[in-house]
């Protein structure tokens, strides 16, 4: 069976032969059919890393789950994912047809932040049911995306960006005709499920991601658009933890495997982890492993 070429792969295989500088410089965009990626023979979603923003046009009945929330998208919708927002799509087999891009936040990073638009932000809004006339219009956007990511124009990621901040704008002008149903089934599973998402993202620390941004249980609250004490209860019934132990435990992991596998120093693995003292990141160490983070890569 023939590999399917994930995102990174297209993108190392086609920027190989370019200075890591320019790259970082130019951000990442793609843009993509949703036809073979639904139905009974779809191909894997080509998209996996955690810098990924998406903008998605959907035709077709499904529902999404997010958090304690279920949006169900009667007819067919215009869909804004953050990184750090991630969503369950079902119904995938009674989607007729769509588009997709994504970027990364290099893309726009003479714009400032992706996530000061409310379609990005955590408590905004990322679903938009369409009527038959703005499927029409969003189309005809995604085409001009497809028409100038294959011409030979040496300004044509300008031209992509303002037509990404086009989609976007045209959302934001939008009111909001989705349903939000609460679904108390299920609902600390999926919970539970979006909250492991989100940590196990910011994992693993590298050169390209070289520290945590979510730590305080607060904090993936704050993502999830839920109380900190609703997340708390949902996490703890499923997983029989904490969420402070769930985190604790997977930073420990990554602390670790930095001190074994890494070239950094204790203070940059601190930094790296979150804190904002290696003292801090020495105490905690202690506590689980019971000997220093340098006794600990020695031995």
């Amino acid at each position: 069976m023939e590999k399917i070429e994930t995102i990174e792969e297209l993108y190392q295989r086609k920027f190989d032969w370019m200075p890591e500088n320019i790259r970082n410089e130019m951000g990442h965009f793609n843009v993509f059919r949703l036809e073979p990626f639904v139905g009974d023979k779809a191909k894997p979603v080509p998209y996996k890393r955690r810098d990924y923003f998406k903008i998605m046009l959907v035709v077709g009945k499904s529902r999404v789950y997010y958090a304690d929330k279920v949006i169900e998208v009667q007819k067919q919708a215009l869909s804004f994912s953050n990184p750090q927002i991630p969503y369950k799509w079902e119904h995938t087999e009674q989607i007729r047809s769509g588009a997709f891009c994504i970027f990364n936040q290099h893309f726009f990073h003479q714009f400032g932040r992706l996530n000061q638009y409310e379609v990005f932000q955590p408590s905004g809004t990322h679903i938009f049911e369409l009527s038959d006339e703005q499927v029409e219009k969003v189309n005809e956007i995604f085409d001009r995306m497809f028409q100038e990511i294959n011409s030979d124009y040496i300004h044509k990621y300008d031209v992509l960006r303002n037509i990404v901040f086009e989609l976007l704008h045209f959302a934001m002008k939008m009111q909001l005709s989705s349903k939000f149903d609460k679904q108390p089934i299920n609902a600390s599973q999926r919970i539970s499920t979006l909250f492991l998402e989100l940590l196990e993202r910011q994992f693993p620390i590298d050169d390209t991601h070289p520290h945590v941004q979510l730590r305080a249980a607060s904090e993936f609250a704050e993502q999830l658009n839920i109380h900190v004490n609703h997340l708390n209860r949902a996490v703890k019934e499923v997983t029989q933890k904490t969420t402070s132990q769930i985190i604790a435990e997977r930073i420990l992991q990554e602390a670790k495997i930095l001190l074994k596998y890494s070239q950094w120093n204790v203070a940059e693995i601190a930094y790296a982890l979150g804190f904002s003292e290696v003292t801090h990141f020495n105490n905690f160490f202690k506590k689980y492993v019971q000997q220093s983070p340098v006794k600990f890569r020695n031995a």
